[in-house]
């Protein structure tokens, strides 16, 4: 091969690589961390490098011109080839410094990991946590984290999973609201009740309605996107919330409404990249999280 051929800088073909994904320069930058100025040259330098224009103006955004589709091909396969070797490079780490990325839902990431990092950094300070609090999943096989604690099991071969129990969803709410709304004896009695749940009320009624009678939208007058924000405003007296036993009940607060009623199971995983899973550091924290949120 030929190497005096291959003059292009492969951060000039990444920056052409996630513009191309991400269909902005701006939001290409949010996803690399650099400023848009920086990733804007860099595109520019490839192009000046290869001699043909890479994208063209799409209303706010860009996207590639046919020049530009051809080779995002091959960059594609170059950037596949480059998160391979990060992760067969990462499996043979044995170092205990480093960074460790956490990824989980804003309810746990706010309420079930802090003092279990707390432990976590007592017992190895050498380890910097970094939490993404987020109620989508990360994408493990393109290192948006290392190790992600979700409500499913992953398909994807190349990602292990350990399940670490059965959770239990419960309702919850302030004392002061329980008595305002009169005793709960049964199910049906909860259509009594305001709802905070984040996303569509639909969707919860699609899957709750059958199990409480005269259910309905009327229960939701307040709505949200988040789970923890729909705790702050179980906290304030403003309705009941299905959330975790595990974490409802740590909370001296607040109540059980329908203290015998459990209106679904759901299984909490521990997942990580294969690769990843090789890596010291990584295994050890892997390891700390299944033994404390077991």
């Amino acid at each position: 091969m030929d190497w005096r051929s291959v003059t292009f800088d492969w951060n000039c073909a990444r920056a052409f690589l996630v513009t191309a994904e991400e269909g902005s320069l701006s939001a290409a930058a949010r996803a690399l961390g650099l400023a848009q100025p920086t990733l804007g040259r860099q595109v520019a330098a490839l192009e000046a490098e290869l001699g043909v224009v890479l994208f063209e103006r799409f209303g706010r955004g860009l996207q590639p011109t046919p020049a530009g589709h051809e080779l995002l091909t091959y960059v594609r396969a170059m950037g596949e080839a480059a998160r391979e070797l990060s992760l067969a490079a990462l499996g043979q780490g044995e170092a205990l410094e480093g960074e460790v990325t956490i990824s989980a839902s804003d309810l746990y990431a706010g309420l079930l990991l802090p003092p279990i990092i707390a432990r976590l950094q007592a017992a190895e300070p050498q380890i910097v946590v970094n939490v993404i609090a987020e109620n989508s999943a990360s994408d493990l096989i393109r290192r948006e984290a290392d190790i992600a604690i979700r409500n499913f099991r992953p398909e994807q071969p190349e990602l292990i999973a350990r399940k670490i129990r059965e959770a239990e969803g419960r309702f919850y709410g302030m004392p002061s609201y329980l008595d305002r709304i009169g005793p709960l004896k049964t199910p049906a009695d909860l259509s009594r009740a305001s709802l905070i749940a984040p996303g569509d009320p639909v969707d919860f009624l699609s899957r709750l309605g059958p199990l409480i009678p005269g259910l309905g939208v009327r229960n939701f007058p307040l709505r949200c996107t988040s789970y923890l924000a729909a705790w702050a405003m179980v906290k304030q007296g403003l309705g009941l919330a299905l959330i975790d036993a595990r974490i409802g009940d740590a909370d001296a607060q607040v109540a059980r409404a329908l203290a015998d009623f459990v209106p679904v199971t759901f299984p909490v995983w521990l997942v990580a990249h294969r690769e990843v899973h090789r890596n010291r550091r990584l295994r050890l924290v892997f390891d700390f999280l299944a033994e404390a949120l077991g």
